[in-house]
This record gives structure tokens, sequence and C-alpha cells, in this order.
């Protein structure tokens, strides 16, 4: 087996290895971005894999808040599942230490795959995609808010980029290098747990809103490898954040008049050849990948952005896409098409908030590239100039509207299955009942 560093990872080897760690922290991605799992202490590696560890299945199926889905949890009768660690995750945590960490799957009590489990889905897309004598390529932009470690009265965390005189902050520096270097302790660390955990770090950019940034990780010919190390790259930023008394925040919009948080992804096609069959601007497959994910866009919205807040990215000039639409070169479209050497010939899909579950977002950017080239679709022409000028948004702007959509959607219950689409539907209803209990202050101020 090999690891996430290509190079080969033995359970007892990592321990002759690393006789510092005594704990393991066994990490379950679930359907709402959480992480969930258990802790065990070293002489129970072996035993994780050789498959003895259970969790409840429901696990994999918690809210946001970290609560049971009530509609389905216990007409599942919530037996208990097997755990499948994935070997190449097997790494040091340096923010914790004497800690070690391994990504598992979770396998039914009769030890079949879980219709529900995100690593799942993600890879029976990739086995659909081999059929096709195809493999995607895929990379992962994770852009984030560095915060301060406490929140006002009313819960709004303070920046750590500051201005010179110590206001709101009129500009965020964008790819600024001395804005960057502010925070060069911190940057090392990530890069750093990166380094130990063979997370591919790419370049680490200042983006355009205050204290917000972007790592990306290097391309990967395994889907779901890529989709571990985006989770992990997420999972170490906070880590390395929390030990610099600092916070991580990668929800979607956490200040409404500055710019948000997406999770670009970036996706080419290796025929069995090793060849981009994207590799130029007229490939009839780049041309049906591109239909494709227009065709099912707002089907998959829910996915993209999965959360009440993930909404209030989709404003008109802020760099997030309001309509299906593609283009080369145009960062105002949903999809776009870098003008590369052909090799790296990519689509890049600008819709994901890096609020969403990196497994399930990859899966239905790969389940619309399958839709148009089995379909063998068509896309309108490509935009050039200004989007927003030029289409009406016509993607879903709230959540309750992309819940709908998901819901009644033929091409999700044939990409994901039907239990994963009543289970997650069931999920982001209770959530967004729970929303509805809640009045805002701005309310308050406007009625009272």
């Amino acid at each position: 087996m090999t690891g996430m560093n290509g190079k080969a990872v033995d359970v007892g080897d990592f321990l002759a290895a690393h006789p510092d760690i005594d704990m393991f922290e066994v990490v379950l991605p679930d359907i709402a971005g959480g992480l969930r799992g258990k802790w065990i202490t070293r002489d129970k590696l072996p035993t994780l894999f050789a498959g003895g560890l259970k969790l409840p299945v429901s696990a994999l199926a918690f809210d946001s808040w970290g609560r049971d889905v009530d509609a389905w949890v216990f007409d599942s009768g919530d037996g208990d599942g097997y755990a499948q660690p994935e070997l190449r995750t097997l790494a040091p945590v340096p923010w914790a230490p004497g800690t070690g960490q391994v990504v598992i799957s979770l396998l039914e009590p009769d030890r079949r795959p879980c219709p529900i489990d995100p690593r799942t889905l993600l890879s029976r897309l990739m086995e659909r995609f081999a059929e096709h004598g195809l493999t995607p390529v895929v990379a992962t932009e994770m852009e984030f808010f560095l915060l301060g470690p406490s929140s006002d009265d009313l819960g709004r965390p303070a920046h750590t980029q500051a201005d010179r005189v110590g206001g709101a902050l009129g500009s965020g520096e964008t790819y600024g290098i001395e804005a960057m270097a502010s925070q060069r302790n911190f940057m090392r660390a990530v890069h750093e747990a990166c380094a130990a955990q063979h997370l591919p770090v790419d370049t680490l950019i200042k983006e355009s809103a205050p204290s917000q940034y972007e790592i990306n990780l290097y391309h990967r010919a395994d889907a779901l490898a890529a989709a571990d190390e985006g989770m992990l790259l997420q999972r170490a930023i906070r880590g390395v954040a929390v030990a610099n008394e600092m916070r991580a925040a990668f929800m979607a919009k956490p200040f409404g008049d500055l710019a948000g948080n997406g999770m670009h992804l970036h996706c080419s096609l290796l025929d069995a050849d090793g060849r981009n069959v994207f590799a130029h601007k007229g490939s009839p497959m780049l041309r049906q990948a591109v239909a494709g994910c227009l065709d099912t866009l707002d089907q998959c919205m829910l996915l993209f952005a999965p959360h009440l807040n993930s909404y209030r990215r989709f404003r008109s000039g802020t760099h997030a896409p309001l309509a299906p639409s593609w283009g080369f070169e145009n960062r105002t479209v949903a999809l776009r098409v870098p003008l590369d050497k052909p090799s790296a010939t990519r689509i890049e899909h600008r819709v994901p908030g890096a609020d969403a579950q990196p497994h399930l977002a990859i899966a239905a950017f790969l389940a619309g590239i399958l839709h148009g080239i089995e379909g063998q679709l068509e896309p309108p022409e490509p935009l050039t100039g200004n989007a927003y000028d030029q289409l009406p948004p016509t993607l879903p702007r709230y959540l309750p509207d992309a819940l709908a959509l998901f819901a009644d959607s033929t091409f999700i219950a044939a990409s994901f299955g039907g239990d994963f689409q009543r289970v997650y539907t069931l999920l982001k209803q209770q959530e967004l009942d729970e929303y509805d209990r809640h009045v805002t202050p701005l309310e308050y101020d406007a009625s009272l």
C-alpha cells in the first residue's frame, strides 16, 4: 500500500517509525461535512486494520450540530457498521504531539459498502469513469478566513488582519506578499503539518478579503485521494490555527460585506494511454463534460452550497456565479476553462463553497461530467466578457429551493442512489427546520 506521498506504507513500520504516538484519531467524514470517529490507543491500531472496529452507521448522517436525523435513524435500526481504514492516510498529527490519524469509510453490518458513505459514493463514480477507460484528475483550491479566538456579543469573530488605524479594513491586500508575511509563522506551521501528512500543497495565497487566505493542492489522478486531501487540508489548517490561538473559518460567508470562501474544483480526464481528452479548445469530450455539468448544476446545488449561509456568497460582482455558464479564461462564469498547455487543460468549477463536503462536491462535479459524456450533450457557446450582465441569475439562491430540486431529482437518484438522496434530504430539512425556529437580531431591530 502506498501513502499520500506515493511511498509504501506498513502499519508495523509506521509504529516503529513513530514510537512517540500513543493515540490515534480514527476519522470518519460524514455527509454534513463533519468529522466523526473514535480515538484509539496505539495497541488497538492493528485491530482497526484487521476490520475489528465498529461505529454506528448513523454516524455518517449527523446534522451540522452533531445530532441524529430523527426521521431516519430509528427506522434504520441504528446498527453498527465496520470501519474500513485507508492505509495511505495513516500519518502523525503535528499540531497534537503524540497523536496520529487515519481516515476510514464505514461498511454496513454485513460488511457491504454503505450506500450513504461519501467516500463510497465517490469511489463508485470513479468506477464508472474506469468503465469508459477514463481517469479524472482532480484538485481543490481552499479559501478560508484566519480569525481571532474570541467573538463579540453577536457572535461575530475578530479579524487577524488590521489596517493602520485598527478599523474594519478597506481592502484585503489580494496577493499581498507583506500581508502573507504577517502570518509567516502560521503559514510555515501549516506547510510543515501538510508535509508531515504528505498533503501535496501547491501554493499559499493572500485572498481578496481581510484575514482571508487560499491554499491549493496539486492535481491528483485519484479523485478519492484528492477529496481526502482536501478534507485533511481543512483539518490541518484548523488544527494549526487553534495551536496558534486563532480560528480558521471555512464558512461560505462569515462577513456579509466581504468576499466569501469558495472551494474551486479542477478536473481533467485522462484516457487509457494517459492523454488528456480535454487537450484542446474544440475537444468534443470537453464540450460534453461542460454541458453535463451545466445541465445538472441546479440539482447539485445542495451539495455545492449545503448550508443556509452558503447562499450569501452568490451576489453579483463577487466572483461567485449566479447562472449556469461557461467560458475560457473567464472568472465570471460557473465553469471556467483556463487557457493552459494542452496537457493541463481542465474545467474549473467555481460554484462550490469551502463549506461543502469535499467528497460530495467532487462527486457531484464528476457525476455532471459523466452525465454529459454518456448523453453526448452539447453546451451553449462559451461566454466572453461579464457573465453577470449577459445572463439572469437562475441558480437557486436559497436553501429551500436547492433542497426541493435535490429531493425531486432523478439525476441525483441515479448518480448517488435513492438511499443517499432520502437521508441527505431529511438531514437538510432538519437543519432548515432548526434555522426556522430562530429569530435574528436584525428582525428585532426592524420590528420592535
